[in-house]
Order: structure tokens, then C-alpha cells, then sequence
């Protein structure tokens, strides 16, 4: 398999070189070339016809955003992963960089002077998705389906609990922002990002949908038309107490290499909520929901997966289709409807079953 040709652009020659040293020890990439501003780095796409363009955001004369802009008119379809900074002029950025057609992003290494740390960083939090991104995907076992039988007594609906990794920002946006401003159950949100960027995210949402959309803090009371999104570093789990369900949010060992993990929240739902629960699987790097998933199945819930065409990375939800855990699969821009009828008719269609 021919390896996959990196482009890296950063304007500083410590960050350009070390990136480049570390991807080129991978043995399935090259670098292909390196640029130090976004002017450059247009010029160079030609020249070395990358797969994956590895972007910083700040940079001298033409900037990220601005280069990412001429980027997507010129290649729409070409992977560019935006390289940010873990502060929040950085994730600001970053989530614009996202609604500006970026396929994803990693964040930078907090000390570039602990080579050790920095590579550690680099082949867990980068090179994955280089290699998502340009068509080199590893074999994987396929789970065997689990076969649930069909039942005639589906209750009402308590809770939605969205799962999403990569592409879940603008994902997110197009279901949640369907969701009426009355709705009846409260939503859950666990969607892979480091701390301060899952706020920003919270807030960027919250503007552009009917219902309030916040990072969620420990002891908070579950409400009707409300959505939490876990917060970055911190498991999100709900707790019934008495007659009321609370957030609740600890720092636990990662799970599938994920902190916040979608897991942890579908088995404290599934436990809380039991038949009364909906999980959404939407697109993202990776198998974290598949365990979760499966203990809604068993508890008698309900499973939505997006479909493959519309996920920008069919990963989360594939593993949840391949074990036969979804009730249904379906393009992104179907599934807030899709909610909505479940939660208003109390019934899975026969199609669904």
C-alpha cells in the first residue's frame, strides 16, 4: 500500500521539524513537504500533491482560517487537519475551522521541549487520524450481532444520549438545532474534545439552536428541552436521587482511550433510564458506544446509528451497525425527526424492529 503523502504547515521551524521526524518514523507515511505560511502551503499542494495537510492556525501573512478558506475552493474534498493550540483563542478557532469545512483537529503538545512526551502526543493524538483521513484503515474484527427480540410493550420516551467524535460539531448542529423549544426529555451529549473546547462548543450551540445547550456540572437536576455536553477530561454519568435524576462527572480511567467516553454515560443511562432511553450514535473515529450501546439494547431501549454516507467518519456508528444493535441507521439530517417521532408516538415503527 503506497504510503500516505503529508503536508505539514507551521510557521515555526521547532514544530515543523519535530512533527515531520515523528510522522516520517511511521512506516505507512511521508512528508512530502513542509510550509511555514498558508501562501507557501497553497503553492506547495501542486508541487506535492499531499493526502493530508497537517494546518496550524496562527501563523504570519495568511493565516489558518484564511488558508483553510482557499483551501476548500480550490481542493473541496482535499483532508486538512487543523494543528491548535490548547487555549481558548485556540479552540475558538479551532471550531471555527471546523465550520469552515476542516476534517478534524489535534491539539499541540503542551511542551515541545519533552521529546519523549511530544512524540507519545503526536502518534496518539495525530497520526490516527492522518491515516483515517488519507485511506489507510487498519483490519478489525467484526462483533457478532446480538439478536434481541422484538417487543410489543416499548415505553415512553425518558432521555436522549447522543454518542460523536470525529465531525461531531457540525453533526451536532444540524440535529440539535431541530429540536423544538418544548421538548419533552432532556438530552445527553458526550463528544470527544479536551477540556475548554467542549464549553465553547456548549456555547456556540446553545446560539444556534431553540433549546439550551451547557457543559454539564455535577449535582445538576436532568430538565425536559435541556442538553448537557460533557465536559472535556471528565466522565458524564446521571444518578437518580429520590425522585429526581442528577449530572455527575469524575475523572475514572479512560475508556477506549477516551475521557469523556460514550461507555460510561450509555451504561449509567441504560442503568437510570433503562426502557425509556434513546442512545444516537453519530460520526466518529473509533468503537467508544459499542459496550454502552449494547447495555441500552439489553435494558430495552432504543438505538439510532448515522448512516455511512453522511458521517465524515464511519467508525462509532459501523461498530454499532455490525453487532446489530441499531434500531435504525440513517442520514444525519433524518435523525432529529426520527427522535421526535419516537419520542411522541412511544412506538418503533415496523420498519424499525
Amino acid at each position: 500500500m503506497p504510503k500516505i503523502r503529508v503536508l505539514v504547515v507551521d510557521d515555526a521551524v521547532v514544530v515543523r521539524s519535530r512533527i515531520s521526524k515523528i510522522l516520517s518514523s511511521d512506516p505507512e507515511l511521508e512528508v512530502v513537504g513542509v510550509a511555514a505560511n498558508g501562501r507557501i502551503a497553497l503553492a506547495k499542494i501542486s508541487q506535492v500533491n499531499p493526502d493530508v495537510i497537517i494546518l496550524d492556525i496562527e501563523m504570519p501573512e495568511m493565516d489558518g482560517l484564511q488558508t483553510l478558506s482557499a483551501i476548500r475552493k480550490m481542493y473541496p474534498r482535499l483532508p486538512v487537519i487543523m494543528y491548535s493550540t490548547s487555549t481558548r483563542s485556540g479552540a475558538i478557532a479551532t471550531l471555527e475551522a471546523l465550520s469552515l469545512g476542516a476534517s478534524d483537529y489535534a491539539t499541540k503538545p503542551s511542551n515541545l521541549g519533552n521529546v519523549e512526551a511530544t512524540t507519545q502526543h503526536i502518534r496518539e493524538e495525530l497520526i490516527p487520524k492522518i491515516k483515517v483521513f488519507g485511506g489507510f484503515f487498519p483490519p478489525r474484527a467484526i462483533t457478532p450481532p446480538v439478536i434481541f427480540p422484538v417487543r410489543s410493550d416499548i415505553q415512553q420516551v425518558e432521555v436522549v444520549a447522543i454518542g460523536v467524535s470525529t465531525g461531531g460539531p457540525n453533526a451536532l448542529t444540524v440535529v440539535l438545532r431541530e429540536f423544538p423549544a418544548d421538548l419533552s426529555v432532556p438530552i445527553l451529549i458526550v463528544q470527544h474534545m479536551p477540556p475548554m473546547f467542549t464549553k465553547l462548543l456548549a456555547e456556540q450551540l446553545s446560539s444556534k439552536c431553540q433549546i439550551p445547550v451547557n457543559e454539564a456540572v455535577s449535582g445538576q437536576i436532568l430538565e425536559p428541552g435541556h442538553a448537557w455536553i460533557a465536559p472535556g477530561d471528565f466522565h458524564l454519568i446521571v444518578q437518580r436521587d429520590k425522585t429526581v435524576v442528577r449530572l455527575a462527572t469524575h475523572q475514572a480511567s479512560k475508556e477506549n482511550s477516551c475521557r469523556p467516553s460514550v461507555d460510561v454515560l450509555l451504561r449509567s443511562v441504560a442503568q437510570v433510564y433503562g426502557a425509556g432511553a434513546i442512545a444516537v450514535i453519530l460520526t466518529g473515529m473509533g468503537q467508544d458506544g459499542l459496550h454502552g450501546c449494547k447495555c441500552i439494547r439489553e435494558a430495552g431501549g432504543q438505538v439510532l446509528a448515522q448512516d455511512k454516507a453522511t458521517s465524515v467518519v464511519w467508525g462509532m456508528p459501523s461498530f454499532v451497525v455490525n453487532a446489530g444493535l441499531a434500531n435504525q441507521i440513517l442520514p444525519l439530517n433524518q435523525i432529529a425527526d426520527e427522535i421526535m417521532h419516537r419520542i411522541r408516538f412511544n412506538q418503533l415503527p415496523l420498519s424499525g424492529l
